[in-house]
């Protein structure tokens, strides 16, 4: 038998970074059909002997063509997970159906619901209390041996769609699994930015409620061409985030993180500096401007709602002296600190922040 060329897409190999054991579940569902993996570890260039070896890693590129080999291979996109098969172009079936969403929050909703047509071994849900939206995985059957593997995958396949579908970064508030910390558990980070708790009581990962709310930015066409090469969304992480300005300036707002340096802010946002300022570069923006904006208005509040002193604000609000924070205010507005509450005092009739509380309704 001729052996199989490899991929083309090996030959600018990413950084090894994917752990065996996915591959070794990947041969777990060739096993459950009976069927050989030589053909599909050839394609990827996967020697069979790293499957010896735990702490091996492949590359991104590795674990997509052997995924998308073995799925076709199986006829499985679930690569054994479930009770019945996954047919090639299931998942891309839930895509679609999703697409035409108004919002985020609908597509998810959306496609929770439609999963339950392909199996109900597993239950998926959207869940939201206050600003938090949590989406959670439920298997209805024991997984075995699959059941990392299952989960891990299933989760990037719906964080790399949401965030292909919005065309924006999900930051992710935290990720949970239901099992202990396995050998490879550095490699989760990769996969899901921020916190990553095990042993939780379900599968899942929390984020803001407002990405829900993002419209939904692709259409038809491009979704046929995300799909014929949709498997390094599992893997790849989305750069831009679309609410980064917002979550910068809320963490500004903060009284003690007005003069955060650049690296608390992106430690904060589970991002490296650079990503913060090229985005925030991207977005018309910058951490200055940010910073500059935020201290502007908390100025303005305290001159308007409360009685402190030009020279208290000053200090509340981060500057080093009175003099040059009348300086930056007056660049900001115009006038200078004094003569910006007179003249807002004089608008509201000459009353003093203390006889606000005391005024009678209109």
């Amino acid at each position: 038998m001729k052996k199989p060329a490899p991929d083309p897409r090996l030959s600018s190999q990413s950084r090894a970074a994917t752990p065996i054991a996915f591959i070794a579940a990947i041969l777990a569902g060739y096993r459950r059909y009976g069927a050989d993996p030589a053909n599909a570890l050839a394609r990827a260039g996967i020697n069979p002997t790293l499957l010896q070896h735990p702490e091996a890693r492949v590359t991104a590129s590795q674990m997509e063509i052997m995924s998308g080999a073995a799925m076709q291979e199986l006829d499985d996109e679930a690569l054994g997970w479930f009770s019945r098969r996954l047919p090639w172009g299931s998942y891309g079936m839930l895509c679609r159906a999703s697409i035409t969403s108004p919002n985020l929050g609908v597509a998810l909703k959306r496609w929770c619901r439609h999963h339950r047509l392909l199996t109900d071994d597993i239950d998926l849900r959207l869940e939201v209390s206050g600003s938090e939206a949590r989406f959670t995985l439920h298997p209805r059957r024991e997984l075995g041996e699959l059941r990392e593997f299952c989960l891990v995958t299933l989760l990037r396949y719906v964080l790399g769609y949401a965030c292909w579908a919005i065309d924006s970064r999900i930051a992710l508030q935290e990720t949970r699994f239901p099992f202990p910390p396995p050998p490879h558990a550095a490699t989760y980070p990769l996969l899901f930015p921020g916190p990553v708790q095990f042993n939780a009581y379900a599968a899942g990962f929390s984020f803001d409620t407002r990405y829900l709310a993002l419209p939904i930015r692709r259409d038809e066409a491009a979704l046929r061409t995300m799909l014929q090469r949709a498997l390094p969304l599992t893997v790849l992480q989305y750069r831009r985030d679309r609410l980064l300005v917002e979550g910068v300036r809320q963490f500004l707002r903060s009284p003690d993180k007005g003069g955060a340096t650049a690296e608390q802010v992106a430690e904060h946002l589970h991002v490296s500096v650079r990503t913060l300022h090229r985005q925030l570069k991207d977005e018309g923006s910058s951490l200055q401007q940010l910073k500059d904006d935020t201290r502007r208005d908390h100025a303005m509040t305290l001159l308007d709602r409360s009685r402190k002193s030009v020279k208290q604000i000053s200090a509340l609000v981060g500057f080093a002296n009175e003099k040059s924070f009348t300086r930056a205010f007056r660049t900001w507005t115009g006038l200078p600190p004094q003569a910006w509450r007179e003249r807002n005092q004089a608008a509201e009739g000459g009353s003093t922040p203390m006889e606000w509380g005391n005024r009678p309704a209109r």
